[in-house]
Protein backbone atom coordinates (compact mmCIF):
# COMPACT_ATOMS: atom_id res chain seq x y z
CA UNK A 1 0.00 0.00 0.00
CA UNK A 2 1.70 3.12 -1.26
CA UNK A 3 1.50 6.58 1.39
CA UNK A 4 0.00 8.37 -1.51
CA UNK A 5 -1.54 8.10 -4.77
CA UNK A 6 -1.36 11.19 -6.74
CA UNK A 7 1.86 14.13 -6.09
CA UNK A 8 2.85 17.43 -7.28
CA UNK A 9 6.60 17.98 -8.27
CA UNK A 10 7.28 21.04 -7.99
CA UNK A 11 10.24 22.10 -10.44
CA UNK A 12 10.98 20.92 -13.79
CA UNK A 13 15.00 21.04 -14.30
CA UNK A 14 17.04 17.33 -13.45
CA UNK A 15 15.23 16.38 -9.80
CA UNK A 16 11.81 17.53 -11.37
CA UNK A 17 10.85 14.91 -14.12
CA UNK A 18 13.36 12.06 -12.39
CA UNK A 19 11.18 12.00 -9.43
CA UNK A 20 8.20 11.87 -11.16
CA UNK A 21 9.14 9.10 -13.33
CA UNK A 22 10.34 7.09 -10.31
CA UNK A 23 6.70 8.10 -8.94
CA UNK A 24 4.99 6.72 -11.49
CA UNK A 25 7.14 3.54 -11.59
CA UNK A 26 6.45 3.26 -7.95
CA UNK A 27 2.42 3.84 -9.06
CA UNK A 28 1.95 7.34 -8.14
CA UNK A 29 0.08 9.45 -10.71
CA UNK A 30 2.85 12.91 -10.45
CA UNK A 31 2.50 15.76 -12.18
CA UNK A 32 5.32 18.25 -13.02
CA UNK A 33 4.45 21.88 -12.59
CA UNK A 34 7.87 24.21 -13.62
CA UNK A 35 7.93 28.03 -12.80
CA UNK A 36 9.58 28.78 -16.56
CA UNK A 37 7.44 28.55 -19.91
CA UNK A 38 9.46 25.63 -21.33
CA UNK A 39 12.53 23.88 -20.31
CA UNK A 40 16.06 25.05 -19.70
CA UNK A 41 17.55 25.80 -23.40
CA UNK A 42 20.62 27.76 -22.77
CA UNK A 43 20.44 27.72 -19.15
CA UNK A 44 24.10 26.61 -17.49
CA UNK A 45 26.56 25.06 -18.45
CA UNK A 46 29.11 21.64 -18.47
CA UNK A 47 28.18 18.99 -15.60
CA UNK A 48 28.79 15.48 -15.16
CA UNK A 49 26.73 12.18 -14.35
CA UNK A 50 28.78 9.51 -12.62
CA UNK A 51 28.18 5.88 -12.77
CA UNK A 52 25.84 5.90 -9.74
CA UNK A 53 23.69 8.69 -11.12
CA UNK A 54 23.65 6.65 -14.04
CA UNK A 55 22.18 3.82 -12.13
CA UNK A 56 19.57 5.66 -11.07
CA UNK A 57 18.75 6.59 -14.44
CA UNK A 58 18.47 2.90 -15.60
CA UNK A 59 16.12 2.33 -12.59
CA UNK A 60 13.41 5.32 -14.29
CA UNK A 61 13.92 4.09 -17.85
CA UNK A 62 16.11 7.17 -19.03
CA UNK A 63 19.74 6.24 -19.27
CA UNK A 64 19.31 5.80 -22.73
CA UNK A 65 18.25 9.19 -23.40
CA UNK A 66 20.85 10.70 -21.31
CA UNK A 67 24.15 8.86 -23.18
CA UNK A 68 22.26 10.21 -26.32
CA UNK A 69 23.02 13.65 -25.64
CA UNK A 70 26.10 13.20 -22.81
CA UNK A 71 30.23 12.08 -24.03
CA UNK A 72 31.48 9.27 -22.38
CA UNK A 73 34.93 10.19 -19.80
CA UNK A 74 36.77 7.10 -18.88
CA UNK A 75 39.23 9.74 -16.87
CA UNK A 76 40.01 12.69 -15.46
CA UNK A 77 43.92 14.44 -15.72
CA UNK A 78 45.28 17.03 -13.74
CA UNK A 79 47.60 19.44 -14.81
CA UNK A 80 49.19 22.74 -14.02
CA UNK A 81 48.70 26.27 -16.10
CA UNK A 82 52.00 25.30 -17.75
CA UNK A 83 50.30 22.37 -19.54
CA UNK A 84 52.44 19.78 -17.28
CA UNK A 85 50.35 16.61 -15.79
CA UNK A 86 49.77 16.25 -12.31
CA UNK A 87 48.22 13.31 -12.45
CA UNK A 88 45.79 10.64 -14.40
CA UNK A 89 42.64 9.44 -12.49
CA UNK A 90 41.07 6.64 -14.74
CA UNK A 91 37.59 5.66 -13.77
CA UNK A 92 36.84 2.60 -11.25
CA UNK A 93 36.77 -0.67 -12.62
CA UNK A 94 33.31 -2.67 -13.72
CA UNK A 95 31.85 0.39 -13.53
CA UNK A 96 30.89 2.57 -16.54
CA UNK A 97 32.56 5.83 -17.28
CA UNK A 98 30.89 9.46 -16.47
CA UNK A 99 28.98 11.22 -18.73
CA UNK A 100 30.18 15.23 -19.68
CA UNK A 101 27.36 16.90 -20.82
CA UNK A 102 25.34 20.26 -21.02
CA UNK A 103 22.53 21.00 -18.33
CA UNK A 104 20.34 22.04 -20.82
CA UNK A 105 20.28 18.82 -23.30
CA UNK A 106 20.14 16.60 -19.55
CA UNK A 107 16.52 18.52 -18.86
CA UNK A 108 16.20 18.15 -22.10
CA UNK A 109 16.61 14.68 -22.41
CA UNK A 110 14.95 14.15 -18.59
CA UNK A 111 11.67 16.41 -20.05
CA UNK A 112 11.07 14.07 -23.34
CA UNK A 113 11.67 10.81 -21.52
CA UNK A 114 9.14 11.83 -18.63
CA UNK A 115 6.68 12.74 -21.41
CA UNK A 116 6.91 9.28 -23.02
CA UNK A 117 6.32 7.74 -20.14
CA UNK A 118 3.01 9.68 -19.59
CA UNK A 119 4.03 12.00 -16.90
CA UNK A 120 2.10 15.26 -17.53
CA UNK A 121 4.66 18.59 -17.76
CA UNK A 122 2.82 21.89 -17.21
CA UNK A 123 5.03 25.21 -17.87
CA UNK A 124 4.32 28.58 -16.67
CA UNK A 125 3.35 27.10 -13.16
CA UNK A 126 5.12 29.79 -10.40
CA UNK A 127 4.38 28.10 -6.95
CA UNK A 128 3.25 30.64 -4.42
CA UNK A 129 1.96 28.91 -1.89
CA UNK A 130 0.39 25.82 -0.66
CA UNK A 131 -2.81 24.71 1.55
CA UNK A 132 -3.02 21.38 3.47
CA UNK A 133 -5.60 19.39 4.60
CA UNK A 134 -5.87 15.88 5.87
CA UNK A 135 -6.39 14.34 3.11
CA UNK A 136 -4.28 16.02 0.56
CA UNK A 137 -3.02 20.08 -0.92
CA UNK A 138 -3.31 22.25 -2.82
CA UNK A 139 -0.69 24.49 -4.62
CA UNK A 140 -1.47 27.90 -5.52
CA UNK A 141 0.27 29.39 -8.95
CA UNK A 142 0.58 32.64 -9.55
CA UNK A 143 -1.49 32.70 -12.76
CA UNK A 144 -3.78 31.61 -10.44
CA UNK A 145 -4.18 28.48 -10.96
CA UNK A 146 -4.33 25.52 -7.91
CA UNK A 147 -3.56 21.92 -8.47
CA UNK A 148 -3.98 19.18 -5.59
CA UNK A 149 -2.79 15.83 -4.73
CA UNK A 150 -2.27 13.68 -2.00
CA UNK A 151 1.75 15.01 -1.75
CA UNK A 152 3.35 17.50 -2.77
CA UNK A 153 7.42 17.41 -3.47
CA UNK A 154 9.93 20.73 -3.83
CA UNK A 155 12.24 19.84 -6.77
CA UNK A 156 12.52 23.67 -7.57
CA UNK A 157 16.32 23.69 -7.14
CA UNK A 158 18.65 25.50 -4.85
CA UNK A 159 16.57 28.55 -4.28
CA UNK A 160 13.86 25.96 -3.36
CA UNK A 161 9.97 28.24 -2.51
CA UNK A 162 8.61 24.53 -0.96
CA UNK A 163 11.96 25.09 0.95
CA UNK A 164 10.80 28.06 3.05
CA UNK A 165 7.21 26.85 3.15
CA UNK A 166 8.15 23.82 4.79
CA UNK A 167 10.73 25.92 7.41
CA UNK A 168 10.55 29.37 6.75
CA UNK A 169 13.62 29.99 8.74
CA UNK A 170 15.55 27.28 6.68
CA UNK A 171 19.60 28.36 5.78
CA UNK A 172 20.04 30.10 2.26
CA UNK A 173 22.57 29.04 -0.30
CA UNK A 174 26.51 29.86 0.63
CA UNK A 175 28.55 30.94 -1.99
CA UNK A 176 32.07 30.37 -2.47
CA UNK A 177 34.83 33.57 -3.33
CA UNK A 178 34.99 31.49 -6.76
CA UNK A 179 33.09 32.73 -9.74
CA UNK A 180 31.55 30.71 -12.14
CA UNK A 181 31.40 30.87 -15.97
CA UNK A 182 31.29 28.35 -18.66
CA UNK A 183 30.86 28.11 -22.76
CA UNK A 184 31.99 26.15 -25.76
CA UNK A 185 34.83 27.70 -27.47
CA UNK A 186 35.11 27.12 -31.34
CA UNK A 187 38.42 25.25 -31.11
CA UNK A 188 39.49 21.45 -31.02
CA UNK A 189 42.85 21.69 -28.40
CA UNK A 190 44.87 19.24 -28.30
CA UNK A 191 43.12 16.45 -25.56
CA UNK A 192 41.73 12.89 -25.38
CA UNK A 193 38.46 12.84 -26.74
CA UNK A 194 37.70 10.65 -23.63
CA UNK A 195 39.06 12.43 -20.61
CA UNK A 196 38.19 15.56 -18.40
CA UNK A 197 41.06 17.97 -17.96
CA UNK A 198 41.12 20.08 -14.88
CA UNK A 199 43.80 22.80 -14.63
CA UNK A 200 45.23 24.38 -12.02
CA UNK A 201 46.08 27.49 -13.75
CA UNK A 202 48.40 30.66 -12.01
CA UNK A 203 45.12 32.81 -11.13
CA UNK A 204 42.52 30.64 -11.54
CA UNK A 205 40.66 26.33 -11.69
CA UNK A 206 40.01 25.69 -15.36
CA UNK A 207 38.31 22.70 -16.57
CA UNK A 208 37.49 21.57 -20.41
CA UNK A 209 37.19 18.54 -22.73
CA UNK A 210 37.10 18.01 -26.45
CA UNK A 211 33.17 17.82 -28.32
CA UNK A 212 33.02 14.92 -31.08
CA UNK A 213 31.95 18.64 -32.87
CA UNK A 214 35.57 20.04 -32.64
CA UNK A 215 34.29 22.48 -29.94
CA UNK A 216 35.65 22.67 -26.67
CA UNK A 217 33.72 22.75 -23.83
CA UNK A 218 34.74 24.85 -20.53
CA UNK A 219 34.73 26.45 -17.14
CA UNK A 220 36.28 28.38 -15.26
CA UNK A 221 35.99 29.01 -11.20
CA UNK A 222 38.13 32.57 -10.58
CA UNK A 223 38.77 33.44 -7.09
CA UNK A 224 37.34 36.99 -6.07
CA UNK A 225 37.58 39.09 -3.00
CA UNK A 226 33.99 38.62 -2.07
CA UNK A 227 30.82 36.44 -3.59
CA UNK A 228 28.65 37.46 -5.79
CA UNK A 229 25.39 36.47 -6.51
CA UNK A 230 24.50 35.71 -10.35
CA UNK A 231 21.99 38.22 -10.73
CA UNK A 232 24.58 40.89 -10.02
CA UNK A 233 27.50 38.84 -11.86
CA UNK A 234 25.30 39.22 -15.09
CA UNK A 235 24.80 43.55 -14.78
CA UNK A 236 28.60 43.24 -16.05
CA UNK A 237 28.55 43.03 -20.11
CA UNK A 238 29.93 39.54 -21.04
CA UNK A 239 32.88 41.25 -23.11
CA UNK A 240 33.97 42.91 -19.96
CA UNK A 241 34.17 39.38 -18.29
CA UNK A 242 35.44 37.98 -21.01
CA UNK A 243 38.08 40.56 -20.69
CA UNK A 244 39.07 39.98 -17.33
CA UNK A 245 38.99 35.86 -17.89
CA UNK A 246 41.53 36.46 -20.83
CA UNK A 247 43.90 38.31 -18.01
CA UNK A 248 43.39 35.92 -15.65
CA UNK A 249 44.47 32.99 -17.48
CA UNK A 250 47.03 34.43 -20.12
CA UNK A 251 49.62 32.81 -19.16
CA UNK A 252 47.55 29.48 -19.12
CA UNK A 253 47.38 26.58 -21.19
CA UNK A 254 45.44 25.85 -23.10
CA UNK A 255 42.76 28.07 -21.37
CA UNK A 256 44.20 31.44 -22.89
CA UNK A 257 44.00 29.71 -26.82
CA UNK A 258 39.88 28.26 -25.70
CA UNK A 259 39.18 32.06 -24.66
CA UNK A 260 40.40 33.46 -27.58
CA UNK A 261 38.16 31.38 -29.76
CA UNK A 262 35.15 31.99 -27.75
CA UNK A 263 32.38 34.21 -28.85
CA UNK A 264 31.99 36.30 -25.76
CA UNK A 265 28.49 36.45 -26.51
CA UNK A 266 28.27 32.66 -25.61
CA UNK A 267 29.58 33.44 -22.02
CA UNK A 268 27.49 31.78 -19.49
CA UNK A 269 27.89 33.70 -16.54
CA UNK A 270 27.05 32.32 -13.22
CA UNK A 271 28.33 34.03 -10.57
CA UNK A 272 29.56 32.40 -7.37
CA UNK A 273 29.41 29.14 -6.63
CA UNK A 274 26.93 28.12 -4.32
CA UNK A 275 26.03 24.82 -2.06
CA UNK A 276 23.29 24.47 0.31
CA UNK A 277 24.73 23.93 3.93
CA UNK A 278 22.63 21.43 5.71
CA UNK A 279 19.34 22.03 5.34
CA UNK A 280 17.64 21.22 9.06
CA UNK A 281 14.21 20.60 7.80
CA UNK A 282 13.57 18.07 4.63
CA UNK A 283 9.69 17.42 5.54
CA UNK A 284 6.80 18.59 7.05
CA UNK A 285 3.01 17.64 6.57
CA UNK A 286 2.51 16.54 3.14
CA UNK A 287 5.40 18.53 1.54
CA UNK A 288 8.88 17.16 1.37
CA UNK A 289 12.47 18.23 -0.35
CA UNK A 290 14.55 16.34 -3.45
CA UNK A 291 17.32 17.04 -5.61
CA UNK A 292 19.13 20.69 -4.69
CA UNK A 293 16.24 21.76 -2.45
CA UNK A 294 17.46 19.73 -0.07
CA UNK A 295 21.26 19.02 -0.70
CA UNK A 296 22.81 20.89 -2.94
CA UNK A 297 26.69 20.30 -3.25
CA UNK A 298 28.93 22.58 -5.35
CA UNK A 299 29.22 21.77 -8.60
CA UNK A 300 32.85 21.23 -7.61
CA UNK A 301 32.04 17.69 -6.09
CA UNK A 302 30.60 16.57 -9.75
CA UNK A 303 27.80 14.76 -8.19
CA UNK A 304 25.29 17.09 -7.86
CA UNK A 305 23.02 15.32 -11.04
CA UNK A 306 23.51 12.04 -9.64
CA UNK A 307 22.89 13.30 -6.14
CA UNK A 308 19.37 14.24 -7.25
CA UNK A 309 18.84 11.18 -9.46
CA UNK A 310 19.47 8.97 -6.43
CA UNK A 311 16.92 10.79 -4.46
CA UNK A 312 14.17 10.86 -6.44
CA UNK A 313 14.28 6.92 -6.76
CA UNK A 314 14.73 6.63 -3.09
CA UNK A 315 11.63 8.95 -2.40
CA UNK A 316 9.67 7.19 -5.31
CA UNK A 317 10.46 3.97 -3.18
CA UNK A 318 9.38 4.98 0.19
CA UNK A 319 6.31 6.57 -0.86
CA UNK A 320 5.43 3.01 -2.52
CA UNK A 321 6.00 1.02 0.51
CA UNK A 322 5.12 2.76 3.32
CA UNK A 323 1.77 3.55 4.49
CA UNK A 324 1.62 7.02 4.78
CA UNK A 325 3.56 9.82 4.09
CA UNK A 326 5.18 11.26 7.72
CA UNK A 327 6.53 7.80 7.64
CA UNK A 328 7.70 7.33 4.11
CA UNK A 329 9.61 10.98 4.35
CA UNK A 330 11.12 9.92 7.56
CA UNK A 331 12.47 6.98 5.98
CA UNK A 332 13.50 9.18 2.97
CA UNK A 333 15.46 11.47 4.18
CA UNK A 334 17.15 8.51 6.80
CA UNK A 335 18.37 6.49 3.69
CA UNK A 336 19.32 9.78 2.06
CA UNK A 337 20.85 12.58 4.39
CA UNK A 338 24.31 11.02 5.50
CA UNK A 339 25.14 10.39 2.33
CA UNK A 340 24.27 13.29 0.51
CA UNK A 341 25.72 15.86 3.23
CA UNK A 342 29.38 13.64 2.84
CA UNK A 343 29.48 14.84 -0.70
CA UNK A 344 28.48 18.26 0.40
CA UNK A 345 31.42 18.73 2.91
CA UNK A 346 33.63 16.93 -0.12
CA UNK A 347 32.83 19.70 -2.58
CA UNK A 348 33.49 22.35 0.15
CA UNK A 349 37.15 21.37 0.58
CA UNK A 350 37.49 20.83 -3.54
CA UNK A 351 36.46 24.17 -4.07
CA UNK A 352 38.92 25.58 -1.22
CA UNK A 353 41.37 23.73 -3.32
CA UNK A 354 40.67 25.91 -6.37
CA UNK A 355 41.79 28.85 -4.44
CA UNK A 356 45.07 28.06 -3.50
CA UNK A 357 47.78 30.36 -3.34
CA UNK A 358 51.22 30.13 -4.59
CA UNK A 359 53.12 29.01 -2.78
CA UNK A 360 50.18 25.73 -1.98
CA UNK A 361 49.75 24.96 -5.38
CA UNK A 362 53.86 24.90 -6.15
CA UNK A 363 53.32 22.01 -3.24
CA UNK A 364 50.66 20.57 -4.80
CA UNK A 365 52.07 19.92 -7.82
CA UNK A 366 55.33 18.04 -6.00
CA UNK A 367 52.63 16.28 -4.16
CA UNK A 368 50.00 15.07 -6.60
CA UNK A 369 51.72 12.37 -8.53
CA UNK A 370 52.99 10.83 -5.31
CA UNK A 371 49.19 11.40 -3.55
CA UNK A 372 47.41 10.11 -6.79
CA UNK A 373 49.50 6.47 -6.68
CA UNK A 374 48.64 6.37 -2.67
CA UNK A 375 46.43 8.17 -0.71
CA UNK A 376 44.23 9.67 -3.20
CA UNK A 377 43.55 6.58 -5.79
CA UNK A 378 40.08 7.18 -7.64
CA UNK A 379 39.31 4.42 -5.58
CA UNK A 380 39.91 6.01 -2.05
CA UNK A 381 38.56 9.16 -3.33
CA UNK A 382 35.36 8.27 -4.69
CA UNK A 383 34.63 4.68 -4.78
CA UNK A 384 31.91 4.86 -1.99
CA UNK A 385 30.40 7.54 -3.98
CA UNK A 386 30.69 6.44 -7.34
CA UNK A 387 30.21 2.43 -6.31
CA UNK A 388 26.71 3.43 -4.53
CA UNK A 389 23.25 1.67 -5.98
CA UNK A 390 19.83 1.81 -5.01
CA UNK A 391 17.80 -1.80 -5.24
CA UNK A 392 14.45 -0.94 -6.49
CA UNK A 393 13.38 -4.14 -5.57
CA UNK A 394 14.22 -4.35 -1.86
CA UNK A 395 11.39 -3.02 0.37
CA UNK A 396 11.32 0.03 2.92
CA UNK A 397 10.58 -0.82 5.96
CA UNK A 398 9.95 1.94 9.11
CA UNK A 399 12.35 2.08 11.32
CA UNK A 400 15.01 0.56 10.19
CA UNK A 401 18.32 0.91 11.12
CA UNK A 402 20.42 -0.08 8.27
CA UNK A 403 19.27 1.52 4.76
CA UNK A 404 17.65 -0.46 2.35
CA UNK A 405 18.48 -0.69 -0.78
CA UNK A 406 22.15 1.32 -0.85
CA UNK A 407 25.15 1.56 0.99
CA UNK A 408 26.81 4.51 2.25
Amino acid sequence: MTAAKTALVIGGGIAGPATAMALRKAGIEATVYEAYPSTADGVGVTLAVAPNGIAALEVIGAAEAVRGVGQPMNRSIMADGRGRRLAELPGLEGLPPSLGLWRDDLCRALHETAERQGVRIEYGKRLVRVHEEPGGVTAEFADGTTATAEVLIGADGIRSTVRRLIDPHAPEPERAKLLNFGAAADIAVPAEPDAMYFVFGRRGFFGYWVQPDGRTAWFANVPHDRPMPGRQARQTAKAEWMRRLKEVYADDTPARDVLDHTDPEKLVVLGSLENMPKVPCWHRGRMVLVGDSAHAPSSSSGQGASMALESAVELARCLRDLPDPAAAFAAYERLRRRRVEKVIDRGAKTNDSKALGPFAKTAMRLMMPILTRTFLTPERMLGAEQRYRIDWDAPVTAPALQPAGGRI
